[in-house]
C-alpha cells in the first residue's frame, strides 16, 4: 500500500528551536512509519532574506541536519535532503511564477506579515515575495499530499493549492495532487519576552542544544503577569509565557490545571512555575544535546545523510518536473 507523501523541513539560518520542537519536529517523528517522508534543508529559501550573509547560510545546513538526527529523525525512514542541490526545484519555481500575479503574491497574509516583520517597506527581496510560487515547486516536486506548517504558514499551502490548480487545469487533466496543511494542536510559542513570535534572530529562542544554565536563565527571564507583584497576588494565565510553554511541554495535565487554577486564586509564585517549566526543558533537552555533541563529531557522516537523501530526492523531483513539462505540451528536444 502507499504511503501519503509528506514534505516538511526548515530554513538553514541557524540551530532549531523549541519552537520548532513543538511546532513541527514532534509531528515529524510521529510520521516516520505512517508517510514517507521528505525534510528539506531550505538553503536556497534562507537567502531570500540572508543573501548578505551566505556563510551563516552554508554553515547552517550541518546545524539543522544535526538537530535532525538529536531529536531522532531517522535516515532509514525519513529523507533529508538540500534543496539548492535539487535543480528541478528551480526549474518548477519558474515555470510556477507564470501561473501566479504579482497582486496575488502580494494579498498572501503569511507574505505580509513577514514583509512588515522584517520592515521590508517597498524594498522586498524578490526572492522574498515570490517564495509562495517557490514552496508550491518545493511541495508539488515531491508530490507530497501533507505539508507541516503552524497556523500562520497555513495562507501558503491554500497558494500551493491555487497554483496546482491552474497546472491541471491548462494540461486538462490532473497532473499534481493538492496538498493539505497539517496544524500541530500546540501552536506556535511565543518567545521567552512575550513576543508573539520566537525567532532565532531574535534572541527570544531556547535552542534544542542549549547548555543547563542558557535553559535556566532563559526560563527565569521569562514574562510572566506584570499585575502579579505578590505571591499571594491572583495572577493571569492567559498571555503568561510560563503557562503557555506549560501547555506545550508538561505532560501531567491535572497538576497543570491545579497550577494554574491556584495561580488564578493568589498563592502561587512565578519561581515555583517556572522551577517545574525549567525542570520540564532540561529533561526534555540534555538527551538531544548529547546526541548532537556525538553526532557532530563526525560531520563526515551526516553529510553522507544528506548526500544519499539529496540523490534520491533529485530522482522524485525530476521525474515530477519531467510530467509537468509533458502534461503542459513544452518544446522537448
Amino acid at each position: 500500500m502507499t504511503k501519503p507523501v509528506i514534505l516538511t523541513g526548515d530554513r538553514t539560518t541557524g540551530p532549531l528551536h523549541i519552537g520548532h520542537y513543538t511546532g513541527s519536529l514532534a509531528n515529524r517523528l510521529r510520521c516516520q512509519d505512517s508517510h514517507e517522508q521528505f525534510l528539506l534543508l531550505a538553503d536556497t529559501q534562507a537567502l531570500t532574506d540572508n543573501a548578505h550573509d551566505p556563510a551563516k547560510v552554508r554553515r547552517s545546513v550541518i546545524e539543522v541536519a544535526l538537530d535532525y538526527l538529536a531529536v531522532g529523525i531517522d535516515p532509514a525512514r525519513s529523507t533529508i535532503c538540500l534543496q539548492s542541490h535539487l535543480p528541478a526545484l528551480a526549474d518548477l519555481s519558474m515555470l510556477y511564477l507564470n501561473f501566479v500575479t504579482v497582486a496575488r503574491l502580494e494579498r498572501n497574509p503569511t507574505i505580509k506579515d513577514e514583509i512588515r516583520a522584517r520592515g521590508f517597506g517597498r524594498d522586498i527581496p524578490a526572492g522574498f515575495l515570490c517564495y509562495p510560487a517557490a514552496q508550491a515547486a518545493d511541495i508539488t516536486a515531491f508530490r507530497a499530499t501533507v505539508v507541516p506548517v503552524g497556523a500562520d504558514q497555513a495562507p501558503l499551502i491554500e497558494q500551493t493549492n491555487e497554483i496546482v490548480r491552474r497546472i491541471n487545469a491548462t494540461a486538462g487533466h490532473p497532473v499534481l495532487p493538492e496538498a493539505q496543511a497539517l496544524i500541530p494542536e500546540a501552536g506556535r510559542l511565543p518567545g521567552i519576552d512575550g513576543k508573539a513570535k520566537m525567532s532565532k534572530s531574535g534572541g527570544n529562542a531556547i535552542a534544542l542544544s542549549a547548555s543547563p544554565d542558557t535553559i535556566r536563565a532563559a526560563v527565569r527571564a521569562m514574562y510572566t503577569d506584570p499585575g502579579h507583584l505578590r505571591v499571594e497576588d491572583p495572577g493571569r494565565v492567559e498571555g503568561n509565557v510560563v503557562f503557555t510553554y506549560l501547555d506545550a511541554f508538561d505532560e501531567d495535565r491535572a497538576e497543570l490545571a491545579e497550577l494554574k487554577a491556584q495561580y488564578r486564586r493568589g498563592g502561587l509564585g512565578d519561581g515555583r512555575i517556572k522551577a517545574r517549566l525549567e525542570d520540564i526543558l532540561q529533561t526534555l533537552i540534555a538527551p538531544i544535546r548529547e546526541r548532537r555533541a556525538a553526532l557532530a563529531q563526525d560531520t563526515d557522516y551526516v553529510l553522507k545523510i544528506i548526500r544519499e537523501g539529496t540523490e534520491r530526492a533529485r530522482a522524485r523531483t525530476e521525474a515530477t518536473r519531467r510530467d509537468v513539462i509533458e502534461a503542459l505540451g513544452l518544446f522537448r528536444l
